[in-house]
């Protein structure tokens, strides 16, 4: 099997603009599928088709019926789920760099625009835009890119994929061999002269590890769907917070207006009441 460590270290470039339970998913990730493949699962089934005996002496029956009973080795199918579930987090990263490379542009010009507002220059509306803009990139002021907005939506979309890749292929392996491997199987196919037993190798040894990735997947599977929920329960919860008006004390504000209005009318009345009393006084002398 292949280097991973150019994987890793995309990977674990994600860990900075994810939340603790994508942290968590890639911890999982990293520990027990990649290193738990690269280490003991690789050398369980090194010799899987070299050691698959049939009780034939036929040229090409052994051959015919192994790829009838294994069509895709199992280390082979746990890469290729590997580098699927991974695919949705290495665009997620992606959209974090360009949102940084747009960072670095946009401080770049507005450290330009600072020198000349310096020199006497009036630079207020550039900046204005630029800080616009930086608030709709979710940029903040240290340069870190914050999870809102366009990314927020990649990375909901990106665990959303994640579930489905780990979902289809659990049941790819289900449809295609089960979660247990049997100790002989039984092959009747051409060239074979006739109906075959053939024997597998150490099949409880895979039977155990089969049964781990398969739990390791569910764990996974888990954790997306709760970071899911979790990711579009801050997101509404966020956007009716930002909706929700509080009355404030300043001008403008709706508490403002009111005090002013009842102030108002509470001294027009104070006025036409002194008014009258002084009408009511120079009509009695």
């Amino acid at each position: 099997m292949g280097d991973w460590s150019a994987l890793g270290r995309l990977l674990d470039k994600v860990q900075a603009y994810s939340t603790a339970g994508g942290k968590i998913w890639l911890s999982v990730l990293f520990i027990f599928r990649i290193l738990v493949l690269g280490t003991a699962v690789e050398s369980a089934w090194g010799d899987e088709q070299s050691a698959f005996k049939c009780n034939t002496q036929q040229p090409g029956c052994e051959n015919v019926c192994y790829d009838k009973s294994f069509p895709i080795s199992h280390v082979r199918f746990w890469v290729l789920q590997i580098i699927f579930v991974s695919t949705p987090t290495l665009l997620y990263l992606a959209h974090v760099f360009y949102l940084n490379r747009k960072e670095q542009r946009l401080t770049s010009k507005e450290e330009i625009l600072k020198a000349v507002q310096n020199d006497g220059g009036d630079v207020d509306i550039p900046l204005k835009k630029i800080e616009m803009k930086k608030e709709k990139y979710g940029i903040q002021e240290h340069g870190k890119v914050k999870m809102k907005g366009a990314l927020l939506r990649t990375y909901i979309v990106s665990i959303f994929f994640k579930s489905l890749f780990e979902v289809g292929f659990l049941v790819i392996q289900w449809y295609i061999y089960g979660f247990s491997l049997s100790a002989v199987y039984t092959c009747e196919r051409d060239p074979c002269p006739h109906r075959v037993d053939c024997f597998l190798s150490r099949p409880t040894e895979k039977t155990v590890f089969i049964i781990f990735m398969l739990v390791v997947s569910l764990v996974s599977l888990l954790l997306n769907i709760i970071e899911l929920f979790y990711v579009l329960f801050k997101r509404i919860k966020d956007r009716v917070k930002g909706q929700r008006m509080p009355p404030t004390l300043f001008p403008g504000g709706t508490l403002y207006c009111i005090l002013l209005t009842a102030s108002l009318n509470l001294c027009f009345c104070f006025c036409f009441v002194e008014g009258c009393l002084d009408i009511k006084t120079r009509f009695n002398n």
